[in-house]
């Protein structure tokens, strides 16, 4: 099979069988989501499994498989998830008229998400990664590109490297440095976030 057949199979497998439209049924996906949020953080990917999802949820491996077709399309919703209240506050912070300011607090915004749940973030971070190929193109971390272009194409950039790159790279400046405080259990947030705007603040510098 080629790529071009198997990718959009992949996609599929990561699609909800069907979406919630009752009050009970939305209760039921929030409870699956949240069940596999604790077991990432609990028992790590060595026991991220349907079963284990489902019973922490308190529903039955059907109903689970009712709504998520496959392990990863838990994943997909739980990073999706995670990533929506992230990006809502981002994108109030970057229409600030102090770019510097916009910047900071943008990085705020990042390091306060992934100290609140370190380890989670961390664990989807590197199953994001795994599933980047067949990851929605029009989910929240494309939203947070889309809107980190425009804050830059605003006289922030010289030139020399396109916002498009340039965002992509902030984004993994920011996840880097963050993740690495995640894993050294670093919960000095100020002192992280100047650290980090340094190394943004040098970065824009030289582009």
């Amino acid at each position: 099979m080629n790529n071009s057949q198997s990718k959009p199979a992949a996609t599929r497998r990561l699609n909800p069988r069907k979406m919630p439209s009752q009050p009970r049924s939305t209760h039921t996906v929030e409870a699956i989501i949240e069940g596999a949020a604790h077991i990432l953080e609990q028992h790590g990917l060595e026991g991220y499994t349907t079963n284990a999802i489902a019973a922490r949820a308190g529903v039955s491996i059907g109903s689970l498989y009712q709504y998520f077709p496959t392990k990863d399309a838990v994943t997909v919703a739980l990073i999706e998830r995670e990533m929506t209240e992230l990006v809502q506050e981002a994108k109030q912070v970057l229409l600030r008229d102090d770019r510097g300011e916009a910047l900071r607090q943008l990085i705020e915004v990042a390091v306060r998400y992934q100290l609140r749940r370190p380890v989670l973030a961390m664990l989807l971070d590197f199953e994001e990664h795994r599933l980047s190929a067949i990851m929605p193109k029009s989910g929240t971390k494309a939203t947070m590109h889309a809107e980190l272009v425009e804050f830059l194409q605003v006289g922030v950039m010289s030139g020399k490297v396109s916002a498009n790159i340039a965002a992509s790279e902030i984004m993994a400046i920011i996840s880097s440095l963050t993740d690495a405080a995640g894993r050294h259990g670093d919960d000095q947030q100020e002192q992280l976030i100047d650290r980090i705007e340094a190394a943004l603040l040098g970065y824009l510098s030289i582009i």
